[in-house]
C-alpha cells in the first residue's frame, strides 16, 4: 500500500537523485523578477552567438537553440507551474513584471531570420537525408512554427504582431486570475440542517472542513479582529461553507434537496467572471474575450491566414474547419437522440418531486437520484472503496502489468510547494529510474486553480556532457481532501480523472525520445494529446483493475461484485447529453476563431456561444449563461480552436483500447503484449512521428469512430 504522506520539511537536500529538481523549498517571490531578468539577459547574449554562428547543421540550430533554452525549467517554469497551484497577490505582480519580456524573447528567437534561413537551408539541403526520421520532423515544426511567429513580417506589420502578441499574453493571464478569483469571491454559508438536507456525510465533512479554514484565513490576514466567537463547524452541525470550486458544486447540485439553494449556486456558476448576477465586476472577463478574440484574428491576418482557426489547424492532425465540423456531425446525430431519451427519462422524478418543469439546477439532483434507482447505488456508497492511496497502488499495478514500469514513493527526494504534495519514482523492467513525479491530489480553491492537469517539470533529453537528463511530470489534480483521520475518499469520477491525468503522464515520462522538441508529448499535434490520458480511464471499467484496489478504507473488504456491475451499466448513463456538451463546446471554440465578424465583439461572441449551446442541447441554456466567460481552455490556456481535441483523441483512445477488447481482456498475456505495443508506440515515440503514423504502427490500421459510439452506449456493441 502507497505510504502514508510525510511531512513537507522532510526533504532531505543531500538525497542523491537523478534529477536537479526545482527548489520550491527556496522559492521567494522577490527573487522572481531579478532572477528572470539575470535568467533572459544571459539568454539574449547567447542567442546573439547562435545567429552570428547560423549555418544550415542540426546542431548550430536546433541543438543550439535547445540548450539555450535548458535554463528557463529551473527558473520560468516553477513561476508557471506555482501560478497554477499557490497563486498569490504578490506571485501575480511579479510574474507580470516579467512576463512582457519572455513574450519578447520568445518573439525574438520565433522570429529570428538567420535562425530561420538556416533551418530552411538545412531542410532544402545534401545533409536533409544524414538526419533521424525525429530531427527531420523536428526541424519541419520548427519551420512551420518561425513562419505562424511571424518570421516573415517586418517592419510596422512585424511590430504590431509583436505588440498583439505581448498584450494576448498578458490577457490570458488576467483571464484565469478573474476565473480563480470569482469562484474565491462566492459562497454560501448554511447555518440550518435543513439547508443541507440532502446532502451525504462527505459533502457536509467538505463543507464543514471549508468554513472552518475560511475562519483561520480571515484570522491570519487580520489579525486584530478577535475571532474567539466563531463557531468551529461540524459535519453534523454546521455551518457549512459551500463555494464553486468543482467538488463542493458538484455535490451539492447533485445532492442538495433545497431546490432554491441550488438555483442560487448554479446561476453564481454560469455567471462566474462575467461581471453579472452575484460575480463581482472587477472580474468581468466578458470585454477580454472581445479584446482576445479581436487580438487573434488581426494577427491570422498578418501571416496572412483567414481567421485564428487556420493558423490553430496548421500544426495539428485535423486538416480545416470542415473537418472538425464532420467530426462534430457525425456524432451530434446520435448524441441528441440519446440526450432527449436522458430528458425524458427524468420527467417522471420530476413529477414525483412536484417540479412543473425541470430547470437547469434541477437537472444534476434529478439525474442523480435516476441513477440511484436505475442502478441502485450512490457515489457516497462508493466513496469509501475509494481511498486515494488504495487507488494509488491499483493504478501503479496496472501500469507494472501493462508497461513494465515500478512505481514507488520517493518523498523527501524533492522540494514540495505544499504539504499534501507527494513525489515518486518511476522504474523501468531492469529496476532502473527513468522517471518522476509530483502528484498534488487535493482542492485548495485559496490558491489552485481548478480542473486537473500534467505539466512538464523536467523534460528527457541528452545533455551536452552525455549525460542523460530523466523526465519529471507535475500532475494535479482538484478531488476531495482527507478530513481528519479520514483519508480522501473520492468519487468515481474523481478516479477516472486520476487515470486520465496519469495518461498524460505516462506519454511524458516513458518516452524513449532525447531530443527536446519531440520528447513525451513535445512536438505532439494537439488534437493526438489525449489519446493516452482517455486511453488510461477505460481501465477504472475493467474488473480486474477495479477490483484490485476498491477496498473499503476501514475494514479493508472489496467492493461488493454486484457493485462493480453497476458501475459499469451506469457508464453509459447520460453519455448522450455528455457528449453533446462536449460537442457545443467544442463547436463554440471552432466558430468563434473562424468567423472575423465575431473578432473584438464580447456581445457578439456571447451570443454566438448561446446559439451554439442551443443548436448541440435539448434544454436550452438560461438567458443570462455566460459560461464563455469562465471558458479557460480556450482563453487562458492552449485550446483556443482545438477544443475539439478531446473528441478527436477520443475517437482514437476508444479505438486504442478496442485492441485490448480484441486481444482479449481476460487473457493476461495478450494484455500484456499489447500494452508493451501500446508503450513502445504511442508512450514512447511522442512527438517524434506523426500521431496517425504512430497510431496505424500500434492498431495496424487508421483509427475508427465505432469503438468510441459503443463504448458511450449510443451504438449497438
Amino acid at each position: 500500500m502507497t505510504e502514508p504522506l510525510p511531512p513537507a520539511e522532510s526533504f532531505d537536500p543531500s538525497t542523491e537523485t537523478p534529477w536537479d529538481l526545482p527548489r520550491f523549498d527556496q522559492f521567494t517571490v522577490a527573487q522572481v523578477e531579478p532572477d528572470v531578468t539575470a535568467l533572459l539577459e544571459t539568454a539574449s547574449a547567447g542567442f546573439e552567438s547562435i545567429e552570428a554562428d547560423a549555418n544550415p547543421t542540426y546542431g548550430a540550430t536546433v541543438g543550439a537553440t535547445d540548450r539555450l533554452f535548458e535554463p528557463f525549467e529551473k527558473v520560468w517554469g516553477p513561476v508557471g507551474h506555482l501560478m497554477g497551484v499557490k497563486n498569490s497577490p504578490e506571485l501575480r505582480e511579479a510574474h507580470a513584471a516579467v512576463q512582457p519580456a519572455i513574450v519578447r524573447f520568445g518573439l525574438k528567437t520565433a522570429q529570428s531570420r538567420p535562425l530561420y534561413d538556416a533551418l530552411v537551408a538545412l531542410r532544402d539541403g545534401a545533409d536533409w537525408s544524414s538526419l533521424t526520421g525525429v530531427q527531420q520532423r523536428i526541424v519541419s515544426q520548427k519551420i512551420l512554427s518561425a513562419e505562424l511567429a511571424g518570421v516573415a513580417l517586418e517592419g510596422e506589420a512585424k511590430e504590431r504582431f509583436n505588440a498583439l502578441s505581448e498584450e494576448a499574453s498578458k490577457l490570458s493571464t488576467e483571464f484565469a486570475n478573474h476565473v480563480l478569483d470569482a469562484t474565491k469571491a462566492f459562497s454560501l454559508t448554511l447555518t440550518d440542517p435543513a439547508e443541507v438536507d440532502g446532502l451525504p456525510k462527505t459533502a457536509r465533512r467538505l463543507f464543514a472542513a471549508a468554513h472552518n479554514e475560511h475562519v483561520k484565513a480571515e484570522a491570519k490576514d487580520d489579525a486584530e479582529t478577535n475571532r474567539d466567537d466563531q463557531p468551529i463547524a461540524t459535519p453534523e452541525n454546521g455551518p457549512w461553507r459551500v463555494t464553486l470550486d468543482g467538488p463542493a458544486l458538484v455535490q451539492f447540485l447533485q445532492h442538495a434537496t433545497r431546490r432554491d439553494l441550488r438555483e442560487t449556486l448554479y446561476r453564481a456558476h454560469v455567471t462566474k467572471a462575467s461581471g453579472a448576477g452575484d460575480s463581482p465586476s472587477e472580474d468581468n472577463n466578458a470585454p477580454l474575450i472581445g479584446r482576445i478574440l479581436g487580438i487573434r484574428q488581426e494577427m491570422a491576418e498578418l501571416l496572412g491566414y483567414p481567421h485564428f482557426a487556420a493558423v490553430s489547424l496548421a500544426e495539428k492532425m485535423a486538416p480545416s474547419v470542415e473537418a472538425v465540423a464532420k467530426l462534430h456531425a457525425d456524432l451530434l446525430g446520435a448524441a441528441k437522440d440519446g440526450a432527449a431519451e436522458d430528458m425524458d427519462d427524468l420527467k417522471p422524478l420530476a413529477e414525483r418531486y412536484g417540479l412543473d418543469e425541470i430547470r437547469h439546477w434541477d437537472v444534476g439532483f434529478l439525474a442523480e437520484r435516476l441513477r440511484e434507482e436505475r442502478f441502485e447505488f450512490t457515489d457516497e456508497e462508493l466513496r469509501p472503496y475509494f481511498a486515494l492511496p488504495n487507488v494509488l497502488d491499483g493504478l501503479f499495478e496496472l501500469c507494472g502489468k501493462l508497461f513494465g514500469i515500478t512505481v514507488e514513493a520517493a518523498d523527501g527526494e524533492a522540494p514540495v510547494w505544499h504539504k499534501d504534495v507527494r513525489f515518486f519514482r518511476v522504474r523501468n523492467e531492469a529496476g532502473e529510474a527513468i522517471a518522476g513525479f509530483y502528484l498534488d491530489p487535493y482542492s485548495r480553491p485559496a490558491d489552485k486553480r481548478g480542473g486537473a492537469w500534467m505539466g512538464d517539470c523536467l523534460g528527457r533529453r541528452r545533455n551536452a556532457d552525455g549525460s542523460l537528463q530523466l523526465p519529471v511530470a507535475y500532475l494535479i489534480c482538484n478531488g476531495t481532501p482527507p478530513t481528519g483521520d479520514t483519508p480522501s475518499l473520492m468519487s468515481f469520477r474523481e478516479v477516472e480523472t486520476l487515470f486520465h491525468e496519469f495518461g498524460h503522464g505516462l506519454q511524458h515520462m516513458l518516452t524513449t525520445v532525447e531530443e527536446p522538441g519531440a520528447a513525451g508529448i513535445s512536438g505532439v499535434e494537439w488534437d493526438a494529446v489525449e489519446l493516452p490520458s482517455q486511453f488510461m480511464e477505460n481501465w477504472c471499467y475493467h474488473r480486474p483493475t477495479l477490483m484490485g484496489f476498491a477496498k473499503h478504507h476501514e475494514t479493508g473488504e472489496p467492493l461488493p461484485e454486484e457493485l462493480f456491475e453497476k458501475i459499469v451499466k451506469a457508464r453509459t448513463f447520460r453519455a448522450g447529453s455528455q457528449m453533446c456538451r462536449q460537442i457545443g463546446f467544442g463547436s463554440s471554440d471552432m466558430t468563434l476563431h473562424s468567423t472575423p465578424s465575431l473578432a473584438g465583439d464580447a456581445d457578439a461572441a456571447l451570443a454566438s456561444h448561446r446559439q451554439t449551446l442551443i443548436d448541440t442541447s435539448v434544454m436550452p441554456p438560461l438567458e443570462e449563461d455566460r459560461t464563455l466567460c469562465s471558458f479557460s481552455h480556450i482563453f487562458a490556456g492552449g485550446y483556443a480552436a482545438g477544443y475539439y481535441s478531446y473528441k478527436w483523441a477520443e475517437v482514437l483512445s476508444a479505438d486504442a483500447f478496442a485492441a485490448f477488447e480484441e486481444a482479449g481482456l481476460d487473457d493476461e498475456a495478450a494484455v500484456q503484449e499489447t500494452g508493451r505495443r501500446f508503450r513502445d508506440t504511442v508512450l514512447s515515440l511522442g512527438g517524434g512521428e506523426d500521431p496517425m503514423t504512430v497510431f496505424e504502427r500500434f492498431r495496424g490500421r487508421p483509427p475508427e469512430p465505432d469503438a468510441l459510439l459503443r463504448h458511450s452506449g449510443l451504438a449497438d456493441a
